[in-house]
């Protein structure tokens, strides 16, 4: 290992430890040129800092720069991060084909996250035709990954229907799996599952332990199956 090398990873672990220690502005200081030297995880990780006015005023533009620089080189997160700045319109025009092509290109790669938001992608019909099927394939590649949306997206595909042949009990599954990770949506929908016997035994008591958990964290539909519930069995 050269002395240049080593020195540029001494560098780089400083900038790494005063960001842990949310000493942000000497990780800015430490991070900026390793980045403008080319080094992708640091041009990220200013674009993070920019994004969140972490040590520096909130700067979406220059968040979207850095982004640029790091995802021009493959790195996933930071095209993730491209796609998610194209979806909301943060430092550059709501552009949803741009989205989409960032995701894919991080998706491609493995980042669950953006193989989620491609899904949505295609489910939405945002800057592609609506697919799906296609949508199905990406939250399923995210769902095995354990992306508690994508779990509970897949589940909502395979109650309606959308993109696969209808299979409650494989909504159940996914439902499940998204409930594990307290996802609300995901216990509301499998509350009502139980209640209608979809895919399961029918199961009131079972129907309104989901929905209770769902109903804690303010889950409107929950909360008022509850309410409809406790209505009926007071009559």
């Amino acid at each position: 290992m050269n002395d240049s090398y080593s020195n540029f990873l001494d560098d780089f672990e400083h900038a790494v430890d005063a960001y842990e220690r949310e000493d942000y502005k000497t990780a800015h200081k430490l991070f900026l040129p390793l980045a403008e030297q080319g080094d992708d995880e640091a041009q990220f990780n200013l674009g993070m800092m920019y994004a969140f006015g972490l040590g520096v005023p909130q700067n979406y533009k220059e968040a979207f720069k850095w982004y640029r620089l790091a995802a021009e080189q493959e790195f996933d997160e930071a095209q993730y991060s491209l796609g998610v700045m194209h979806t909301l319109g943060l430092g550059v025009p709501q552009n949803y084909k741009e989205a989409l092509n960032w995701y894919r290109f991080s998706a491609e790669q493995g980042h669950e996250r953006a193989q989620y938001n491609l899904g949505v992608m295609y489910d939405e019909g945002h800057g592609v035709q609506q697919d799906y099927k296609e949508a199905v394939k990406w939250f399923l590649l995210s769902a095995e990954q354990g992306n508690a949306d994508a779990q509970y997206s897949l589940g909502y595909m395979y109650y309606e229907g959308q993109g696969v042949p209808q299979d409650y009990e494989e909504a159940v599954k996914w439902f499940r799996l998204a409930t594990k990770q307290g996802c609300a949506e995901a216990q509301c929908n499998l509350g009502v599952m139980y209640y209608q016997g979809l895919g399961v035994p029918q199961d009131s008591e079972e129907a309104v332990k989901w929905w209770r958990f769902a109903a804690e964290q303010r889950h409107e539909r929950a909360q008022f199956n509850l309410e409809m519930m406790h209505g009926s069995s007071s009559n």
